[in-house]
């Protein structure tokens, strides 16, 4: 990280603790104190950040980030440690709305071999719910089982 990323980072984050309401401007003010007990890391640890000496590690950043009321993806991509593409929302991640996933898709989810796809897709199929037509012939084959015996 350059040193012109690590003063854009810090600053976004300085802005964020006085948002918050610690007091980070005067020596006696405690700001530093409290972020780094609220957060459970070491004081030097923000210290080191404010004086635009090093960037936190990510366990920082993660115990950091609930108390500025950002998430820890957005404090790894203002870091410059990852890219928005790298670290994509989960949203990003879902399919339409309106896409029905297939058997074979959730065989595939699972690692289902190729060759195995068919009996994959056969033995799920016995532990769904039958449509109306199942029900039809299921119903048409019993009455002939009845009619036999």
């Amino acid at each position: 990280m350059t040193s012109q990323g690590l003063d854009e980072f810090a600053g976004w984050v300085e802005g964020l603790m006085r948002a918050r309401g610690y007091d980070i401007d005067s020596p006696r003010g405690g700001g530093k104190s409290r972020i780094a007990d609220e957060a459970g890391v070491h004081r030097a640890a923000v210290t080191r950040l404010l004086q635009r000496q090093s960037m936190p590690d990510l366990e920082t950043m993660r115990r950091i980030a609930p108390l500025l009321g950002v998430s820890v993806r957005d404090m790894l991509i203002r870091s410059g440690r990852v890219t928005p593409e790298e670290l994509p929302l989960a949203d990003d991640l879902l399919p339409p709305n309106d896409w029905q996933p297939t058997m074979e898709d959730f065989a595939r989810w699972l690692g289902v071999p190729d060759e195995r796809l068919g009996v994959f897709v056969k033995v799920v199929n016995q532990f769904l719910e039958p449509d109306e037509e199942d029900l039809e012939d299921a119903a048409a084959v019993e009455a002939r089982r009845t009619a036999r015996d």
